[in-house]
């Protein structure tokens, strides 16, 4: 499938498609440079976004492989929305701009409830120290506890949430565990949440 006339704009201002690999790099906390780490990316682009990228492009577009060709757009999109970006145009945006303005791609990752999720995903949050909770999505705002581990939330407990943001604390209202009266609750209150699809 080729490029519009606008995605080779894009593609065309991307100099910065190398800052594109970096930040991912940065997000993985390591450099991408064996077929493993490419395999790694692939399956955590899937669990955050749920579309697959295969570890053959991602290794073209690394240059660990090369039979020509220009990555296409909508590979590149998806790399962005990786960083929380919504799209790779949003992502050209922000590398514009001057330098203290960016935003920090690693921590822009965020989850709308409303517009990314279905009742019966399910979705991993963890945060220090060693805390993980996996949840279930009822619809609306409302969430089920599915499992625990080292926090004060239990499966069965249900709440309200409406957005999550990577690195930032997490807000829950209308939490309610054992018959008790609803309460609001906060999750790494000091370093923040991440999340991932399950």
């Amino acid at each position: 499938m080729g490029f519009g006339t606008k995605d080779m704009e894009i593609v065309e201002k991307m100099n910065d498609i190398e800052k594109l690999r970096k930040d991912i790099e940065a997000a993985l906390s390591h450099p991408l440079q064996t077929p493993r780490d490419f395999n790694h990316l692939s399956k955590r682009i899937y669990a955050r976004l749920h579309v697959m990228v295969s570890a053959t492009t991602l290794r073209r577009l690394w240059g660990y492989q090369s039979d020509g060709g220009r990555p296409r757009i909508n590979t590149l999109n998806i790399l962005a929305r990786f960083l929380g970006y919504r799209d790779i145009e949003e992502y050209h945006q922000n590398a514009m701009l001057p330098e203290g303005q960016q935003s920090d791609p690693v921590y822009s990752r965020k989850l709308s409830v409303t517009e990314e999720l279905h009742p019966g995903d399910h979705v991993r949050l963890t945060w220090h120290p060693g805390r993980v909770c996996d949840i279930e999505y009822l619809g609306g705002l409302d969430f089920r506890v599915v499992a625990s581990e080292k926090t004060r939330l239990h499966p069965g407990d249900t709440f309200q949430c409406s957005l999550v943001v990577e690195g930032e604390p997490l807000y829950l209202d209308h939490l309610i565990q054992e018959g008790r009266a609803p309460i609001a609750y906060v999750c790494g209150k000091k370093n923040g949440v991440g999340f991932e699809f399950l």
